[in-house]
C-alpha cells in the first residue's frame, strides 16, 4: 500500500521535461497538453499536437512552473495543473466560473493521475505539494473549481478538476457554487487563502 509520505512531488521545470512529456502526452493518447485553460478557445482550437508540445516546453523554460509532477520510485505517476488565474486566457473569459475578485490568486485547473496509480493518495500529495510551490513563490493563495460529488462516485473523466471533498480536507473553503458542470454535478470556486508574511 502506498502512503501519501511515498510520493514525491515536484514543480515541472526544465530538467524533468522527459516526465511531462511521460504524464501529458502518452503515445497512445490525445491529451490537452494541460492549455486548455492556459489558451484562448481559438488559440486552443488552431493548436495541433506540436503546436501544444512547443507552448508547454516553452512555458517550462521560465517560472514559475505550469505544474506539479507526482512520483512514486522514480517513475512520473500524476500531474497537477496550476499558476497564476492571470495566466489562464479562458477562465479570465469564462462566463461559467467567472472571477469573483481582483485578488492575484494562483489557480489549479487539473488533475491527472496514470491509470494503476489512481486512488492511491495521489491527488492529496500533489495538491500538497502544489500549495506548498504557490506558497514558496509568494502567490496570496489558491482557488480551485472542483466538482461537489454529493458523495458519490463519478466518472474518471469528470473527477479531473478533483472533488470538493479533496480540497476541504486541504483548508479551501467554499466561495461560490459555479455554473460549470462536471459529470452533470455542480463545481465551486473554492479558496485557500495563505498568511501574509
Amino acid at each position: 500500500m502506498i502512503t501519501t509520505d511515498q510520493i514525491e512531488v515536484r514543480p515541472a521545470t526544465p530538467d524533468r521535461w522527459d516526465d511531462v512529456v511521460a504524464m501529458l502526452h502518452p503515445s497512445d493518447s490525445q491529451q490537452c497538453w494541460c492549455l486548455y485553460w492556459r489558451l484562448s478557445s481559438s488559440v486552443y482550437s488552431k493548436a495541433g499536437l506540436a503546436q501544444r508540445e512547443q507552448i508547454v516546453r516553452e512555458r517550462i523554460a521560465h517560472p514559475p512552473a505550469p505544474g506539479m509532477l507526482a512520483y512514486i520510485d522514480g517513475e512520473p505517476v500524476g500531474w497537477c495543473g496550476l499558476g497564476p488565474r492571470s495566466e489562464y486566457e479562458r477562465l479570465a473569459r469564462s462566463r461559467t466560473i467567472p472571477a469573483v475578485d481582483d485578488r492575484p490568486v494562483w489557480s489549479v485547473v487539473c488533475f491527472l493521475v496514470r491509470t494503476g496509480f489512481r486512488r492511491r493518495g495521489v491527488g492529496k500529495a500533489l495538491l500538497r505539494g502544489a500549495i506548498e510551490y504557490a506558497r514558496a513563490e509568494g502567490a496570496v493563495g489558491l482557488e480551485a473549481y472542483p466538482v461537489d460529488t454529493g458523495g458519490q462516485r463519478i466518472q474518471t473523466t469528470a473527477a479531473y478538476v478533483g472533488t470538493m471533498g479533496m480540497f476541504e480536507a486541504a483548508g479551501f473553503h467554499r466561495v461560490v457554487e459555479t455554473a460549470a458542470r462536471s459529470d452533470w454535478r455542480p463545481r465551486w470556486l473554492m479558496r485557500l487563502d495563505f498568511e501574509e508574511s
